[in-house]
């Protein structure tokens, strides 16, 4: 068996974790974002032409705006590979709080608040734009003691910094259970597991009475997925929550915007980055404009 690998190497800087969703293949070991490019590893024995096809009807579905995305394929050794791995993971600044695998160290300031994060499968590491707004947003935000809900958690790094900066508590719900499990690894990694859960299912699943808890809401997801979670989200929050969402292209923004506002959430803020829009809606203390 061959012990080599190949790198897929996409030009455009989507989110590795939402493109390993989206994939579903297990074959994959390795993915990030590295200046505008993100890579994706298969054991050479594993990779196919079939999965190239694949790969590419994803990436028309996950950004139809920008046409052909280049792709290159290319065989590296083994070792190479276990190299370029390490490096691209090397300690990451975002306002206070530094995200950094384990076998990395680093020296903090007083005020540095550290989550110890070693990616298996990149399911956010707090390097693309969506995450990046809320984390910078979450350090101005948390006022300490928030019930925090985490929808499409992922990694938990929002959860983890949510909590880290005073938070008193924080919810994760996933559906994809190899997230999940990730993502319950970094929490207990951090030593937050008293005070983050992490559940796989949906919003849906939640019983009934541990809904309209939450007095932030993160959701760092897509437009469609957005939209279909609405009234959940907005159910979710009890009256005077914040709600962030990110994940969402600029041209997009109003569409979300308008829809959430249907509900009777108001965008209070936005922040723009890298052709990607977070915006951070109120649920208002009283009914009033409600639709």
């Amino acid at each position: 068996m061959s012990n080599d690998w190949v790198d897929v190497c996409i030009q455009e800087p989507l989110d590795a974790g939402e493109l390993l969703s989206r994939l579903d293949d297990a074959s994959v070991q390795g993915a990030w974002e590295d200046q505008g490019v993100v890579h994706l590893y298969w054991p050479e024995d594993q990779w196919s032409d079939e999965r190239l096809v694949s790969l590419r009807l994803i990436l028309s579905d996950l950004a139809p705006s920008l046409g052909d995305v280049p792709v290159s394929v290319k065989q590296i050794p083994s070792q190479d590979w276990n190299e370029a791995w390490a490096r691209s993971v090397q300690p990451l600044r975002i306002g206070r709080l530094v995200i950094r695998p384990s076998w990395e160290s680093i020296t903090l300031d007083p005020n540095d608040i550290e989550i110890v994060l070693d990616p298996k499968q990149a399911f956010g590491t707090g390097h693309h734009a969506t995450t990046r707004m809320l984390l910078m947003w979450l350090q101005q935000d948390i006022r300490d003691g928030e019930m925090v809900l985490d929808v499409g958690a992922g990694s938990a790094i929002l959860a983890m910094a949510a909590v880290k900066l005073g938070a008193a508590s924080a919810v994760g719900v996933e559906i994809d259970p190899v997230a999940v499990d990730c993502a319950r690894e970094y929490v207990a990694q951090n030593g937050l597991s008293d005070q983050i859960d992490i559940v796989c299912g949906t919003l849906a699943d939640r019983p009934q009475e541990s809904r309209a808890a939450a007095n932030l809401v993160l959701a760092n997801l897509d437009r469609q997925t957005v939209l279909n979670l609405a009234d959940d989200l907005a159910g979710s929050a009890i009256r005077g929550a914040r709600i962030m969402v990110s994940g969402i292209l600029i041209e997009q923004q109003i569409e979300i915007i308008d829809h959430l506002s249907g509900l009777g959430l108001v965008c209070s803020e936005r922040c723009e980055e890298e052709g990607w829009v977070a915006m951070k809606f109120l649920k208002p203390e009283s009914c009033e404009g409600e639709g």
